[in-house]
């Protein structure tokens, strides 16, 4: 995209923003949270819809003049009942949440007293901040207990069950940040039901394969479903949840006016996009994709002696274990942006490093499916993060290969 204004009128920081261009260009981005919206969505964001408050839903507005955003809202939601293959007849949707942080939080505030007892997935072992973490705001108003994965790097649904028994939550949360396998919806909702608690499943990394058909969905099994729109979904930074009808209305109101105001309407005029081309066939295509890419790099780099956890991956990540190489996840990290691939560092299960310096990285690979990459290039890619890491090849020679990838896949145009 071109954007003559900010050129002309503002020059030094547009000078950031194609700073900025030229880096996604440039780099392999592996992060498993971010993607490349395509220039429909990028344009509906910088639309006059960005200038409207609307504080309220559709019908029920506190400003006039929102005739065309009801318009939009609902259609939004009509799009994307339509993604996950559900209907409004069992289903309540918003769409206004700023993030998955306000989603998750306007879910608690939907169902949950303060003090409550909450079951989810913990940090260290893949889960959400927002998911009790001690140093999250969530846990000093609700009273989280937590489940982790076994020895083989997957859910232990045992102890699922044994922690729920023993606790008898009002809530309980499956999905996660850092788990790369599938996620059984029907085993967490049995075990919820069987204590009577509420299911929320946050699918906000792997919203997109659901909605491809590449992982199991959440419906009608969850009471509540919460997801992000930007990473495997490839839309807006945004958040939406989803909850079965009778818990619509406590939901609608956590939202608004309990934690937001006026809703960004430039973002879910770019979500309605987003839906619609998440019901194309090409995006099923997409989806396999992005699973097929992240098998494939995965086994490569476990060919290469990487430890990877769990083994593998179902979805469109994985972690990998670097406490063999010598390297800490920072490191690791540093050295590979040095070499233009974009990673991030991550914990992993039983990790004995901190947080800002921990054992592993985290690889995904929705960002270089949406720029058309496929099995060679996962091939190749596990060869440059090989050579940076094991071999202590240069940064800069690793970089010259990455260079002659990236510029044979061009993002958008």
């Amino acid at each position: 995209m071109k954007y003559p204004t900010l050129k002309k009128n503002h020059h030094e920081l547009y000078r950031l923003l194609e700073a900025e261009m030229r880096r996604h260009k440039d780099a392999v981005n592996l992060i498993a949270s971010e993607n490349y919206v395509s220039p429909a969505v990028l344009e509906a964001l910088g639309t006059r819809f960005t200038d409207k408050y609307a504080e309220g839903k559709p019908g029920q507005r506190y400003y006039f003049g929102n005739q065309i955003i009801d318009t939009i809202e609902t259609l939004t939601r009509e799009l994307l009942f339509r993604v996950f293959r559900i209907t409004s007849r069992s289903w309540s949707m918003n769409v206004q949440p700023y993030s998955g942080s306000i989603a998750n939080l306007a879910v608690y505030v939907a169902l949950l007293k303060p003090g409550d007892k909450v079951l989810a997935m913990s940090l260290e072992h893949g889960g959400h901040l927002t998911h009790g973490h001690r140093v999250s705001f969530t846990s000093s108003v609700w009273n989280f207990t937590h489940y982790g994965v076994g020895e083989d790097g997957r859910i232990d649904m045992k102890e699922v069950e044994r922690l729920a028994q023993k606790h008898k939550p009002k809530l309980i949360i499956c999905g996660a940040s850092a788990y790369a396998r599938t996620l059984d919806f029907k085993k967490f909702a049995r075990i919820a039901k069987d204590v009577g608690a509420y299911l929320m499943a946050d699918v906000s990394h792997i919203a997109g394969l659901i909605a491809g058909g590449v992982h199991p969905s959440p419906f009608p099994h969850a009471d509540v479903v919460v997801t992000t729109t930007q990473k495997t979904l490839r839309g807006p930074r945004a958040a939406i949840i989803i909850s079965r009808k009778e818990l619509g209305e406590a939901i609608d109101k956590a939202v608004f006016p309990g934690l937001q105001g006026g809703p960004h309407e430039n973002t879910i005029f770019a979500m309605a996009i987003m839906a619609r081309e998440a019901l194309r066939p090409a995006f099923k295509k997409y989806a396999r994709q992005i699973v097929l890419n992240a098998k494939i790099l995965a086994q490569e780099l476990s060919a290469y002696g990487f430890t990877i956890i769990s083994g593998g991956t179902d979805t469109h990540f994985f972690l990998a274990d670097l406490t063999a190489t010598g390297l800490s996840g920072k490191e690791a990290g540093e050295l590979l942006e040095k070499a233009g691939i974009i990673v991030n560092k991550n914990m992993i299960p039983n990790d004995t490093r901190k947080p800002w310096d921990p054992s592993g990285i985290r690889i995904g690979t929705p960002a270089i499916t949406t720029r058309g990459m496929k099995e060679k290039e996962m091939r190749l890619i596990a060869a440059s993060i090989k050579a940076a890491l094991l071999d202590r090849t240069s940064p800069q020679k690793v970089k010259k290969d990455i260079l002659k990838l990236t510029n044979k896949f061009p993002l958008w145009q």
